[in-house]
């Protein structure tokens, strides 16, 4: 019983002295960092859609599209920081193809 528990001590420190969970865990704040950013950059297209959709009476395509790109790398940045994806999201990988 003793050997089994120096077994999982050993094991539980070999994982936390192991340098890629450390340089993830930089890839995270990193990321979380961004994510804040790009939550904000929702926030201004959402407010200037829906503006332009009050003056003009309809959407703008260029922000549409613009929505649905930050939409998706959100969406990719979430998936790494949840573990969900081991692709790191732009600038380590392209941007995200949101084709209609």
């Amino acid at each position: 019983m003793s050997s089994e528990k120096e077994t999982n001590l050993d094991s539980i420190k070999i994982n936390i002295l192991k340098p890629d969970h450390w340089v993830r865990l930089l890839f995270m704040i990193l990321f979380g960092l961004v994510l804040q950013v790009a939550s904000i950059v929702v926030g201004v297209v959402v407010v200037l859609q829906f503006i332009f959709a009050l003056i003009t009476g309809n959407d703008n395509e260029n922000l549409r599209q613009l929505g649905a790109s930050l939409t998706a790398y959100i969406a990719q940045t979430l998936a790494f920081l949840t573990y969900n994806s081991e692709e790191k999201p732009f600038p380590f990988s392209d941007w995200p193809d949101t084709k209609e």
